[in-house]
């Protein structure tokens, strides 16, 4: 049987280890381009190596999928799986900007089990287990009951003119976190419409589900986890209310981007 507070105290212990490196607390991190625009730090690769070994030894029968380690196939064929993305909003880490979180799943056959962020420059420990609900530092959450589009809080830089009837709120750099805003009622919706990793997105969407979000890929269809190719493109994270409209404004630019 899994160790859940062993689990947490992994997930709480890396991001102390991330918050030792950050620029936000006057530290110089080694930082480089994994490809152009694609920041990574040493810190990244310090809790990936410290959350590897540490969740491994926690339970070794999981196969391990993680931004920052060469993926191998074996997990394809383990039941459980670890998914990792060490430090997620590695832009935010960088510039000593606290959007940023430590993101750890446990998926079994597809379905993600439980989800852990921890944000450690917000004070912020998220934390769901399928079919137990949502908790933001032990605090049950509940998602955004928007009912209409119109008006919907966003967290974005800008929007187009055809979302100009959408209202900004303050984006963090990572999207687990962003997703994290709409199950804490602090954000009603949350795209993306690019590919983009199961990693990123795993803990978070299953913290939004289970504090009543819908979660969904851009166009609508289930998130699926430990899956061969381990992209999908998009994630659509909103009130129940107002996810088919979301749907229905993003079709014809969903269609674009993903051909591209």
């Amino acid at each position: 049987m899994l160790d859940y507070k062993r689990l947490e105290e992994i997930v709480r212990d890396a991001g102390r280890i991330a918050l030792t490196r950050w620029p936000g607390h006057g530290h110089a991190p080694q930082v480089w381009d994994k490809s152009p625009g694609n920041p990574v730090s040493e810190a990244d690769l310090a809790c990936d190596a410290f959350l590897k070994r540490e969740l491994g030894a926690l339970l070794p029968s999981a196969g391990w999928l993680s931004e920052e380690t060469a993926d191998h196939p074996e997990r394809l064929a383990k039941g459980l799986c670890w998914l990792v993305d060490p430090i997620d909003g590695t832009r935010d880490f960088v510039r000593g900007r606290d959007g940023w979180a430590v993101s750890v799943a446990l998926v079994s056959n597809g379905r993600p089990l439980i989800g852990l962020l921890d944000a450690p420059a917000r004070g912020q420990v998220w934390r769901a287990v399928a079919g137990h609900g949502a908790e933001l530092n032990g605090r049950r959450i509940h998602a955004s009951t928007r009912s209409e589009l119109a008006g919907a809080r966003v967290p974005a830089d800008a929007l187009p003119k055809i979302d100009s009837d959408l209202v900004l709120v303050d984006k963090p750099n990572s999207i687990a976190l962003r997703i994290a805003m709409v199950a804490n009622d602090e954000a009603d919706l949350v795209g993306t419409l690019r590919w983009g990793y199961e990693w990123d997105v795993a803990a978070a969407a299953l913290i939004a589900r289970e504090a009543g979000a819908a979660v969904t890929d851009a166009f609508g269809g289930r998130l699926a986890y430990n899956k061969h190719d381990p992209r999908a493109f998009g994630v659509l994270v909103t009130a129940p209310a107002i996810h088919q409209a979301a749907i229905e404004r993003l079709a014809d630019r969903a269609a674009e981007y993903s051909q591209g």
